[in-house]
């Protein structure tokens, strides 16, 4: 630390040093590569070239670049369910095959059961709702069995749907 730096400004400092390092141990512990796969396959979408972490999105979930197949997830989504983190690999594998948000792309989006959910869940915690201005809602998947945003489940809990 700068010598004279008030202790209130230190304390600050050494906090989101920790917070910081305290996420990427979180995020180190979820294999993304894995993952995208066992969705994509479960989902009937391509792999990406490249799936990780990045500390400077902060204004959206993730990015996808549809030519280098690289989908980059918010570090902050480490912290989150499983079942919505999921939610956002199949929103960012879904751009490998359409590159807006149109009624093809949902289509692809709303193969995943808990799509609606964890759109509730991720709105609640305010970084989509950009999203939610620009893009169109996405159409409501038929059969749903999940009980949608207003499911009594806990949004900790995955709700007891039964994978396709």
């Amino acid at each position: 630390m700068p010598a004279g730096l008030p202790a209130a400004e230190e304390e600050r400092i050494v906090a989101r040093l920790v917070r910081r390092v305290t996420d990427r141990r979180a995020g180190a512990e979820i294999d993304l590569t894995a993952r995208a796969a066992t969705l994509a396959t479960r989902y009937r979408i391509p792999t990406p070239s490249t799936i990780k972490w990045v500390d400077n999105q902060t204004s959206r979930w993730g990015s996808c670049s549809p030519a280098t197949g690289t989908i980059r997830l918010s570090r902050a989504l480490s912290t989150f369910p499983e079942w919505v983190l999921d939610y956002v690999i199949v929103h960012e594998l879904a751009h490998l095959v359409v590159h807006g948000h149109g009624p093809a792309f949902w289509e692809i989006v709303n193969r995943y059961a808990l799509t609606e959910r964890a759109r509730g869940f991720l709105i609640a915690k305010g970084l989509e709702q950009d999203a939610e201005r620009r893009a169109p809602r996405p159409p409501p998947a038929q059969g749903r069995t999940d009980g949608g945003i207003g499911s009594s489940a806990r949004a900790d809990e995955p709700p007891d749907v039964p994978q396709p």
